[in-house]
């Protein structure tokens, strides 16, 4: 039994994965991410599930790391910082993987790992008012576990508009930077979603699987060996005194010491 997600799988094999930490708009803290990794496996075997909508309960799709997660890596030791980084990496590539059409839907904000999950799914379709941020640097930490996705999604050139100012911006830009699909209005968010999962039923889906096998074969390389720099960039960071600094900051509730 998950208690951080929650499952819908309806008569025409289409599962609706749902981030269910709605009190944390959805932030990612470890048991989330072993469930979603777990989650991922069970329906990438599962014969009946021919497409996953990933979505979020409450008021946001996932607002990126729990701090109180970030909190616990930088009081561990160096090979429990390693093991939770290894986790968001894992449960990211997992999501990727995925032999079935992941759809994200969109909504509130998503921060941080919220934009590292929108980037693994196949489409994303966001609500014209949503927010989006990578916001990571404002703590002293850096976008390392899902910068291999963003930047595949995104490209470099766009990447770069965002990925390390911490800037927030709306969902039509989210379109430009191939984030997202598409940006519709609230009301008809889950009519988008719908449009976008029915022709993956009209289609066999074993060869939707191969196709979408083909797809990641030939796209920007994310392999293990960019997944473990991935890893080691993060507990890098994890290890400095801005990470430190900025995350006593936030729950401090003052500037850290490099805001002006």
């Amino acid at each position: 039994m998950f208690e951080t997600i929650r499952i819908d799988l309806d008569p025409r094999g289409v599962a609706t994965l749902w981030l269910a930490r709605p009190d944390r708009h959805n932030a990612l803290s470890q048991p989330m991410m072993e469930e979603l990794t777990q989650a991922a496996a069970r329906l990438g075997a599962d014969p009946a599930v021919r497409v996953v909508v990933l979505a979020g309960e409450g008021a946001s799709f996932c607002a990126g790391g729990d701090l109180g997660w970030m909190q616990a890596q930088m009081n561990a030791d160096a090979d429990t910082r390693r093991a939770g980084a290894r986790t968001l990496a894992g449960m990211l590539s997992a999501l990727n993987l995925l032999p079935k059409p992941l759809i994200a839907r969109v909504h509130g904000n998503a921060f941080g790992g919220g934009v590292g999950m929108m980037a693994v799914a196949d489409i994303a379709i966001a609500a014209s008012t949503a927010t989006f941020g990578l916001t990571e640097v404002k703590l002293g930490l850096i976008p390392a576990t899902i910068g291999p996705y963003v930047l595949a999604r995104m490209g470099e050139d766009k990447a770069r508009r965002v990925f390390f100012s911490a800037r927030l911006f709306g969902a039509d830009e989210a379109v430009t930077l191939n984030l997202a699909a598409r940006s519709v209005a609230p009301a008809d968010l889950d009519a988008a979603v719908e449009a976008e999962v029915a022709p993956f039923l009209r289609a066999a889906p074993g060869a939707v699987a191969a196709a979408k096998a083909q797809c990641r074969a030939l796209g920007p390389r994310i392999d293990q060996a960019i997944i473990d720099d991935s890893i080691d960039r993060l507990v890098a960071v994890w290890e400095g005194d801005e990470a430190a600094e900025g995350i006593a900051a936030f729950f401090d509730k003052r500037k850290p010491r490099w805001q002006v």
